[in-house]
């Protein structure tokens, strides 16, 4: 399998080619076009409540794609929801924590689930996010461009949990307030978490709730007249 992603950090879009009879998973929707030889199957991948936790504690669709190239291999590409970046993780046997919606795409080596997490929690992600481990290509996605920050053994680093993408599960999270009562109070920062490392970070130039935030007030509301 070979990914070749374009148009970054901007509007990404990932051009997945697929060796004879090769697949790949890939979130419900993400598909932007495929080749002649491409077929689809969807299902409920790991059974119904492997499906269900990812559906309702990771935030990814309960149906999942699974894009095949025919006898002469095929292509696909592939794209988020929301306009920003897509980067591809070689995964090694590592487990790899993602925010809801983050997820884009992966080889069949990598297996997804969700489970109830106190690091998920930390990280201002409820109480679960999805869990990524195995050997493959996995693809992962964001609003705006992501930085990638690696940090060595014992280096910390502050990240505003609605910049955060993914991170290596092996590292120490701790939620924490942005500074003294007052600055958590007015600073407009939210809740910050501190990652420990050793491992990566991936984090996201732009938030998705602040667009939200922003957006609101925009919106006419109606009024009523008697």
């Amino acid at each position: 399998m070979e990914i070749d992603i374009q148009f970054r950090p901007s509007y990404s879009l990932a051009i997945v080619k697929l060796a004879p009879n090769e697949r790949i998973r890939a979130d419900s929707g993400s598909m932007v076009s495929h080749s002649e030889n491409v077929e689809i199957e969807t299902k409920a991948e790991g059974g119904l409540l492997k499906s269900l936790g990812r559906s309702f504690l990771g935030g990814e669709s309960f149906f999942q794609n699974f894009w095949k190239a025919g006898s002469q291999g095929g292509e696909v590409a592939l794209a988020p929801d929301l306009p920003g970046d897509v980067v591809m993780i070689q995964m090694t046997g590592q487990t790899l924590m993602i925010q809801s919606g983050s997820y884009l795409a992966s080889e069949a080596g990598i297996e997804l689930n969700s489970k109830f997490s106190s690091k998920a929690f930390k990280a201002g992600e409820g109480v679960s996010m999805l869990e990524a481990t195995g050997n493959g290509k996995l693809l992962v996605s964001s609003y705006g461009a992501i930085f990638e920050k690696t940090l060595a053994p014992g280096e910390k680093y502050t990240v505003d949990s609605s910049h955060l993408v993914a991170f290596d599960a092996s590292m120490d999270v701790q939620a924490k307030a942005v500074g003294g009562l007052k600055s958590t109070l007015l600073s407009g920062e939210g809740l910050v978490v501190q990652l420990t490392g050793a491992g990566r970070i991936y984090i996201q130039t732009r938030s998705p709730q602040a667009l939200i935030n922003w957006i609101i007030p925009q919106v006419p509301t109606s009024t009523t007249t008697n």
